[in-house]
């Protein structure tokens, strides 16, 4: 896994995820739904995902996931600059 996790954030298993009959993979962070996955792109999830071990599976959640809890870095930024 190298230095995707250096704070070992994804050993709490933040992630889950569950499939819909119509397989839709919904992503949850700390149980709240973040993330929708819909035809070819979920069936790619689960492809990769089939046989990984559950710190894997969290990386890949979290990547799939993206930025969604960005919101107050840009105040950070502009706080740091003027």
């Amino acid at each position: 896994m190298g230095e995707a996790d250096k704070r070992n954030k994804l050993d709490e298993s933040p992630f889950a995820f569950e499939v819909s009959k119509d397989k839709k993979v919904f992503i949850f962070w700390r149980g709240k739904r973040v993330t929708i996955l819909k035809e070819k792109v979920s069936d790619r999830f689960l492809e990769r995902i089939r046989n990984t071990d559950q710190k894997e599976a969290q990386l890949i959640m979290a990547k799939v996931t993206g930025n969604f809890k960005r919101g107050n870095e840009k105040n950070k930024i502009n706080n740091c600059y003027g």
